[in-house]
């Protein structure tokens, strides 16, 4: 297998990426809004670990299509999906199968197709999967969708879903082709939350603070679609059921911290990109307050980035890093990581990480792998598995750990 030795310390650190010393942010560009201040100390550019770690990257399958999503099975292959609307097995050489059958239809365009994927928290014994796709809707326009069906795995890594059914839909449908979200993220209660974008553009994105609207927020659900009794909003007839929270723009990372809580990343415009802890029937602010600028250059909205009933980022990017993809670091094999939130960066073309104190970021520090990355996985070996794209091509999955020659 190609390998590739990426070394964490300062000195080392390159891929065209600018890095400072230890204890310095790693962030050192201009931001596009340079008047914004934070809100607090620590909401952004925070410092580098004093020990970072050094780990290495290897390649275990390339030549794949354009990936989205990614789960390791339990016998250690991987299903992967496919933003054309192909679902995979990879072998644990990281060979693919033939593209499994029955697969509903998805609305491939612009920044749609088939998503994130979910194994089901019995899958051992169901076989079920939950997977989310951009939608073409029979009476017009597109939405994020989520689907559970039963994975039915041949040994030559080819396969099926059966029982296909559409357990959520995103309303209302829109005829556009950008901020579809979407991740999947299963509670330990068993619930599931779905992440999805506000459709990006004006004046749409509005409805981000809309309750009556399903665009922009994170939503929560039981396992076979029906809503949870308890979620924030149930009662309210200016409300759709399962909104968990609200006022988000396209939340592509999502992640449950050590004690179950869910924690999530959204994109930004210029500058915007906002890591939270989404909370029952909180407001995240997007559009009416954000950090960043739009990308023609102008304010957003009235340019404000607080305002009273809607929450504060934990952590903003300004410039921004594209997340995609992340997960909690629970392992032992690279110990520096631990109980840190590992993100995907599009436009850094880096995995990075925050390690936090409490609920606050303390210190971020950069991975370079020169390739935008989409998702982040965490083996059951404690290895971190990454899944890189380039634009309008094929993907690779990247194997780190740690780097015990260094």
């Amino acid at each position: 297998m190609k390998r590739l030795a990426l070394l964490l310390a300062a000195t080392a650190l390159g891929a065209g990426s600018a890095f400072a010393q230890a204890g310095a942010p790693v962030e050192v560009g201009r931001p596009n809004a340079p008047d914004q201040k934070p809100a607090f100390e620590g909401q952004t550019r925070v410092g580098q670990p004093e020990n970072p770690a050094k780990v290495k990257a290897e390649t275990v399958a390339e030549g794949l299509p354009h990936l989205w999503g990614m789960e390791i099975l339990p016998d250690g292959r991987m299903l992967v999906t496919a933003k054309d609307g192909e679902m995979h097995i990879l072998s644990k050489d990281g060979k693919p199968g033939d593209a499994i059958s029955g697969v509903p239809d998805v609305a491939s365009g612009g920044q749609g197709g088939l998503l994130d994927v979910a194994l089901a928290p019995d899958f051992a014994q169901s076989g079920q999967i939950y997977f989310s796709f951009s939608e073409p809707r029979e009476s017009g326009g597109n939405g994020t969708s989520v689907a559970r069906a039963t994975l039915k795995a041949d040994e030559d890594n080819s396969g099926s879903v059966e029982n296909v059914e559409v357990i959520f839909q995103q309303t209302p449908a829109y005829d556009g082709n950008k901020h579809f979200g979407s991740r999947l993220t299963f509670a330990p209660d068993g619930k599931l939350f779905i992440t999805v974008g506000e459709r990006s553009d004006e004046p749409i994105r509005d409805q981000a603070q809309d309750l009556n609207s399903g665009l922009g927020k994170v939503f929560r659900i039981n396992a076979d679609g029906s809503t949870p009794q308890d979620n924030p909003f149930v009662g309210r007839q200016d409300a759709q059921e399962q909104i968990w929270s609200y006022g988000l723009r396209n939340v592509q990372s999502a992640a449950l911290d050590g004690q179950g809580r869910l924690w999530t990343v959204e994109h930004g415009a210029k500058g915007g990109d906002e890591l939270n802890r989404p909370e029952a029937g909180k407001n995240y602010g997007w559009p009416v307050i954000t950090y960043g600028i739009a990308y023609s250059g102008r304010p957003i909205g009235e340019g404000i980035t607080a305002k009273e009933g809607m929450e504060q980022p934990v952590y903003y990017w300004d410039p921004v890093i594209g997340p995609s993809g992340m997960a909690f670091y629970e392992g032992d094999a690279i110990p520096e990581w631990k109980n840190a939130f590992l993100v995907g960066g599009l436009v850094t073309q880096d995995l990075v990480v925050l390690h936090m104190d409490g609920d606050r970021v303390k210190a971020e520090e950069r991975v370079p792998l020169d390739a935008r990355i989409r998702d982040v996985k965490v083996g059951p070996d404690g290895a971190v598995y990454a899944v890189t794209e380039s634009r309008g091509g094929a993907s690779t999955i990247l194997r780190i750990t740690k780097d015990s020659a260094s």
